[in-house]
C-alpha cells in the first residue's frame, strides 16, 4: 500500500487529489496538512511514502518543508513531489535543489496524477525527458555559488557517463541502448552514484550533474 500525504493550502485541491486517489486500491490518503509547518510535523508522525507539497503556502512554504525532510535521515524514505500551479514555476529548480523527487502541474490529467503517485513512490524521478530540459536551460544557467555533495570524481567512469546521460532526460532503458548495457546496469549505476553522491533521487542527480559541470546546458 503507497501511503500519501497531501499538504496544500487550498481545501478543494486537496479534496480533488484525496476523491482520486481514494479510487486506487493500492493507495492510501493518510493525512492532510494546509501549510508547510503542519504537513512537517505529520511527515515526522506518519512517514507517509509519498508527501505531495504545495510550493507556494502561508507559514511555511513547500520548498523549506521539502529542504528540512530532505535534511533529516529518519525521513530518508519519504519522496516529496512538488505541487505548482504553473510547469515552469519560477521556484521548480529550488524545489529540486531543496530535494524534491519531482513536480506535478495541479491541473494534471487524473490518470498521470495516479501514475506520478506511484512513480515516485519506487524513488523515482517526475522529470520527463522534454520538461528536464526545458527546466534545465531556464534555470541552471545561473547556479548559485554553492554546490551539493561531494565532486563528482568519486565516480567511476562509467557511473559519471550514465549520470550525465540521466542528466540529458534519458530513462534506464535510453541509457542502456545508448551504452549497450542492459536496463539493469545502468540501473545498478544510477543507485551506486546515488549512493555515492548522497543525492536523495535521480532528480538530485540532475541537479549535482549541472552544477558540478559534468554536463552544461546547449547553447550555454
Amino acid at each position: 500500500m503507497i501511503r500519501v500525504l497531501l499538504i496544500d493550502d487550498q481545501p478543494l485541491i486537496r479534496s480533488g487529489f484525496r476523491a482520486l486517489l481514494d479510487l486506487e486500491d493500492d493507495i492510501e490518503v493518510v493525512g492532510e496538512a494546509a501549510d508547510g509547518g503542519e504537513g512537517l510535523a505529520l511527515v515526522k508522525e506518519l512517514l507517509p511514502d509519498v508527501a505531495l507539497i504545495d510550493i507556494r503556502m502561508p507559514s511555511m512554504d513547500g520548498i523549506e518543508a521539502t529542504r528540512r525532510i530532505a535534511a533529516d535521515p529518519a525521513l530518508a524514505d519519504v519522496h516529496v513531489v512538488m505541487l505548482t500551479n504553473y510547469g515552469m514555476d519560477e521556484y521548480v529548480f529550488d524545489a529540486l535543489r531543496a530535494g524534491a523527487a519531482g513536480f506535478l502541474v495541479k491541473d494534471v490529467l487524473p490518470e498521470d496524477f495516479v501514475h506520478a503517485v506511484r512513480v515516485a513512490s519506487r524513488g523515482d524521478a517526475l522529470l520527463a525527458p522534454g520538461l528536464t530540459r526545458k527546466l534545465i536551460g531556464r534555470y541552471i544557467t545561473q547556479p548559485p555559488p554553492t554546490r551539493l555533495g561531494k565532486g563528482l570524481e568519486i565516480l567511476t567512469g562509467r557511473e559519471r557517463e550514465v549520470v550525465a546521460l540521466a542528466a540529458q532526460g534519458l530513462s534506464n532503458t535510453e541509457i542502456a541502448d545508448h551504452l549497450v548495457i542492459s536496463p539493469a546496469t545502468a540501473k545498478t549505476h544510477i543507485n551506486r552514484a546515488m549512493t555515492k553522491l548522497h543525492a536523495r533521487d535521480r532528480a538530485q542527480l540532475v541537479v549535482l550533474a549541472y552544477e558540478s559541470g559534468l554536463v552544461t546546458p546547449r547553447g550555454s
